[in-house]
């Protein structure tokens, strides 16, 4: 049916969709812009090194400052550094003028984000920076404002059309100013080189929190193993598997180590009348796969969907059996 003889719900449908598609496009073009420019204006990506290496060097905390949708951008980059390794904390820039101020010191260093670079409101913090030797840090569009000028580095994004078809609402800028915020976060926290094990200090709840786990946290050790020596009789394995509910056996060798398992597969393949009076290493498989206790639970799981398996018995350096991990364990600390 043409657009004619369309329904007003439909013209007003279509109408969304293509706006969608405009925002999004102008997005990318904007991200793209960005991108061009850190390859090809050395200028540009000599600042944002820069900056990277101020607040790398820094005794102090990053203090974010910003006012409208720059002081959103700015509280979203102040927690990404800090949740990644950089203290850091979002002053609104009027609140500084009446006494917030004071929490700023000359070990710290200042982040002040204006589109435009000419923000009135920032006017007491760049006397203020300037007058304690604070140094500053601008991400703005003009290297000619009053803030890029008085800034020990600024960061000048390119010029991109905003989203806004009036060109008014802050969209394609905001975005600019986010993902530079990002790339400074995730270069401080290369440089000081912030592990994994480091997130998981600062996200410890959530869904997040649980992805950080490591499996040794997780995995079921002592008693709990279903753990049978090389030489025993199927009957024992049998009674092993269905007492302890992992629906398998781990099977040790003399020296201690995992040589093999039983699961429920192994004994389908070798159901026979005389199946309880094998030994057990003549059902098991051989080389099982296994895992390490200090892997994080969410690489655990990606294991386990990789290889299609629901367990897995953790070893150590020496391929001898410390505990046993099932992915009901995974799912109950919420990594999905």
């Amino acid at each position: 049916m043409g657009l004619r003889h369309a329904s007003a719900d439909d013209r007003t449908a279509l109408a969304a969709l293509e706006s969608i598609g405009r925002t999004l496009t102008t997005a990318m073009a904007g991200i793209k812009a960005l991108a061009d420019q850190f390859g090809a204006d050395e200028v540009f990506a000599r600042s944002v090194v820069e900056a990277v290496e101020l607040i790398g060097e820094s005794q102090g905390r990053v203090v974010v400052s910003g006012v409208g949708k720059s002081g959103h951008i700015g509280r979203k980059i102040a927690a990404t550094l800090a949740s990644t390794g950089t203290s850091a904390y979002f002053v609104h820039p009027t609140e500084a003028s009446h006494g917030d101020l004071g929490m700023v010191t000359s070990q710290d260093v200042l982040i002040l984000l204006s589109w435009s670079g000419e923000t009135a409101e920032l006017a007491n913090m760049l006397t203020y920076a300037k007058r304690f030797n604070v140094p500053i840090v601008s991400i703005c569009a003009n290297r000619d404002s009053v803030l890029a000028r008085n800034s020990e580095v600024p960061i000048v994004l390119p010029k991109v059309q905003e989203a806004c078809p009036h060109g008014l609402a802050p969209t394609t800028s905001a975005m600019l100013q986010l993902a530079i915020g990002d790339a400074l976060a995730i270069a401080l926290l290369e440089r000081r080189g912030f592990s994994a094990e480091d997130f998981k200090t600062f996200h410890p709840g959530g869904k997040l929190g649980a992805q950080l786990r490591l499996v040794r946290e997780l995995a079921h050790d002592g008693a709990q193993m279903p753990l049978l020596s090389v030489g025993r009789p199927m009957s024992e394995a049998l009674i092993e598997m269905s007492s302890k509910g992992f629906g398998v056996v781990g099977i040790i060798d003399d020296g201690g180590k995992l040589a093999g398992v039983i699961t429920d597969g192994d004994l389908r393949r070798h159901m026979s009348g005389d199946l309880l009076l094998q030994p057990v290493e003549a059902v098991m498989s051989r080389n099982p796969r296994v895992i390490r206790g200090d892997v994080l639970a969410s690489g655990a799981m990606e294991f386990m969907q990789q290889h299609k398996v629901t367990v897995l018995f953790v070893v150590d350096d020496g391929g001898a059996p410390v505990s046993i991990l099932h992915i009901h364990d995974l799912l109950r600390a919420g990594v999905v």
